[in-house]
């Protein structure tokens, strides 16, 4: 059951993300400052590397 909902929470992340990257493409051809909206980026994508990471452990836990 926490393996699904890990899998789920990293898809509705990454989609989340590329929504976050088009925001900022936008923002940087309007001329607009966009260094906090990267780093929140940043705090996305490490959030979803520790959950690639927890996810692993489930998946390793899983199959012993």
């Amino acid at each position: 059951m926490k393996l699904h909902w890990v899998r789920n929470e990293i898809a509705r992340m990454r989609g989340q993300i590329r929504a976050q990257e088009r925001e900022i493409q936008m923002l940087q051809r309007a001329g607009v400052a966009t260094a906090s909206a990267e780093l929140v980026l940043s705090r996305m994508r490490a959030k979803i590397d520790d959950l690639c990471r927890e996810r692993d452990a489930l998946r390793r836990v899983a199959t012993a």
